[in-house]
C-alpha cells in the first residue's frame, strides 16, 4: 500500500487536528518533535553536521548556526532554549553579508524557512536569502516542502530552493502520529524502526513525489 501525498488544505487540517482535543499536541511539542526528526535525519546523512534554521529552531540546537529574520511566539520560546545553549544566531538585517559569511563556514543547510502553506510572492529579506542560499552549492535539506515552492505546483514561479531530496532522498518524520488519525486520513504511513523518528522512503516513493 503507497503512501498517501498530502494538498496544502488537507495538511492544513491534519495540523489542526494534532493540536485540538483529538490529537492533544501543543504548538511546542510538534516543533519539538518535528525539529528533532529534522536533526536525526541531517545526522543520518551528512557526517558533518552544521545548518541553518519552530522546527528549524530545534534541529539547530540539536546541531548549530540559526538564520532567524523574524521571531514570533511560541518559536520565539525556542529561540531562548538555543540562546541558552550558546548558538550562534544571524539576525535580520538588509546586509546579507553575515548570510553569506555563514553559508561559507557551512556544510549543509536545513532550510525550515517556509512551510506548506507558503503563498508568493517572497517578500524581503528572504528575497535576498533564497538566491544567496541557492548560489552557496551547499547541499539544502528542506522540512515540508522547499522554500517558494507551491506544495501542489511545485517551483512554479522559479525562486525556489532545489533540495538534495529532490534529487532522490526523502525522509519521513511523524513517529508522533494517532494512529485514529492515521486510520481517518488514510495515510498509510510505513513502520519507523527501533526508536528512529524518521524513516527513508523507498526510491519508487520519492520518484512519486517528484
Amino acid at each position: 500500500m503507497s503512501l498517501r501525498y498530502l494538498t496544502a488544505k488537507l495538511a492544513q487540517q491534519i495540523d489542526e487536528e494534532l493540536m485540538n482535543a483529538a490529537g492533544a499536541f501543543s504548538i511546542d511539542q510538534l516543533m519539538e518533535l518535528a525539529g528533532l526528526a529534522c536533526a536525526q535525519t541531517l545526522a543520518t546523512v551528512y557526517s558533518r553536521r552544521r545548518n541553518q534554521g519552530g522546527d528549524g529552531l530545534v534541529a539547530a540546537r540539536h546541531l548549530a548556526t540559526i538564520w532567524m529574520p523574524k521571531s514570533q511566539s511560541p518559536p520565539k520560546r525556542l529561540k531562548t532554549q538555543c540562546d541558552n545553549m550558546h548558538i550562534q544566531t544571524i539576525a535580520p538585517s538588509s546586509d546579507v553579508q553575515p548570510l553569506r559569511d555563514a553559508l561559507a563556514r557551512s556544510d549543509v543547510i536545513l532550510d525550515a524557512i517556509f512551510g506548506f502553506s507558503f503563498q508568493p510572492p517572497v517578500r524581503a529579506p528572504f528575497d535576498a536569502a533564497l538566491p544567496l542560499i541557492s548560489q552557496s552549492g551547499l547541499p539544502i535539506v528542506s522540512v515540508d516542502i522547499p522554500s517558494g515552492w507551491d506544495v501542489e505546483k511545485g517551483n512554479a514561479v522559479g525562486v525556489g530552493l532545489n533540495p538534495d531530496g529532490f534529487k532522490g532522498r526523502h525522509f519521513l518524520g511523524g513517529r508522533f502520529v494517532p494512529k485514529a488519525m492515521e486510520e481517518k486520513f488514510q495515510l498509510n504511513l510505513p513502520a519507523y524502526p527501533g526508536f528512529d523518528q524518521i524513516v527513508e522512503l523507498p526510491s519508487a516513493e520519492s520518484s512519486q513525489k517528484l
